[in-house]
């Protein structure tokens, strides 16, 4: 699902051009789109952070500063949100594309067949 996402949010950027003029021009596109997506763009499945962010380990922080933001803004207008404080969406603990099996055993670190002497 990862990559079929990300086609798609290429796809339907407005720059996206009816047609490159040439290779170098898709490239080039392309270099600008995979930096924006993951240094610019918040993704919904990992807590509305960058993949830069989740990365390189600045995404906690992040999050703590997002909820301080959110803990100033209940306290000066509660019924705003109901009387309910919100709370910055939380990190995922792991993103898969194939997760583990929960029942899988570590692979075998012994040979599985032995050298002819």
């Amino acid at each position: 699902p990862y990559s079929e996402a990300q086609f798609k949010t290429l796809k339907y950027r407005p720059d996206f051009p009816e047609r490159f003029g040439s290779i170098e021009d898709a490239r080039a596109h392309c270099q600008q789109f995979f930096h924006w997506y993951n240094h610019e763009h918040r993704h919904s499945g990992i807590g509305l952070m960058t993949p830069a962010a989740v990365h390189d380990g600045t995404a906690a922080a992040m999050r703590a500063q997002r909820a301080l933001a959110l803990d100033a803004a209940f306290a000066a207008h509660p019924i705003r949100f109901k009387g309910i404080a919100p709370k910055p969406p939380e990190l995922p603990t792991a993103a898969w594309i194939n997760p583990p099996k929960k029942d899988a055993t570590p692979p075998s670190t012994t040979p599985t067949c032995s050298l002819i002497s």
